[in-house]
């Protein structure tokens, strides 16, 4: 069970920044910072693509409207990475079957990444872009601080990343309430608007 909290770290990770997972893991075991990296994420061309990606998911989360587009696209994308991830961790550390880990890091980082996009829908709603580079900002370093943490202090940064999982499914909750009573107003107004337009209206000519 020992590589278990550094499985769950991860899956959480990936959901948010999938490819600062990858990099960072890579980075830290090809600079001999830990010898828990699996060799297959310290290889050259997966440290490039992940660099290259991590770019560009840097500049697309912080674009209002392009960052829930992103979001959608990588429903899938971060929970297999999540579960590859785990998976390479459990084998490499021998002490999971990489089946179960694979499926520890997967739903995990799918919990995360809803957590992620709902949040996103949620700061879209806000016209000005500033909320939208702080959060993606914050996401990011949140990221590359508890993996590193989680590499010298696995089961502590568990704990943390599932505090923020629990959490930010109750923020999604009560932000998507807030959403939705939004949208009702919205449609109520525009409900309300269109008897007026066709009283106000000029009789057809005949």
């Amino acid at each position: 069970m020992s590589v278990l909290p550094l499985v769950f770290t991860s899956g959480w990770a990936s959901g948010i920044n999938a490819y600062a997972v990858v990099l960072l893991f890579g980075l830290l075991g090809a600079t001999g910072v830990t010898d828990e990296v699996p060799a297959a994420l310290q290889r050259p061309d997966v440290l490039i693509v992940a660099g290259v990606l991590f770019v560009a998911e840097a500049v697309a989360d912080k674009v209002p409207y392009v960052d829930s587009v992103w979001d959608a696209v990588h429903t899938v994308i971060r929970p297999v990475s999540g579960g590859v991830v785990a998976a390479l961790l459990a084998g490499h550390n021998g002490s999971l079957p990489e089946l179960a880990a694979g499926a520890v890091g997967g739903s995990t980082a799918l919990l995360s990444h809803l957590v992620k996009a709902g949040t996103r829908i949620a700061v879209n709603t806000s016209p000005e872009p500033a909320s939208n580079i702080v959060l993606s900002l914050a996401e990011d370093l949140g990221v590359a601080g508890l993996i590193a943490f989680a590499v010298f202090h696995p089961v502590a940064a568990a704990v943390i990343a599932g505090t923020l999982l629990a959490a930010g499914i109750a923020v999604v909750v009560f932000l998507w309430s807030r959403i939705r009573r939004f949208l009702q107003r919205r449609r109520q107004r525009r409900a309300e608007k269109r008897p007026a337009a066709v009283d106000g209206a000029a009789p057809p000519v005949t």
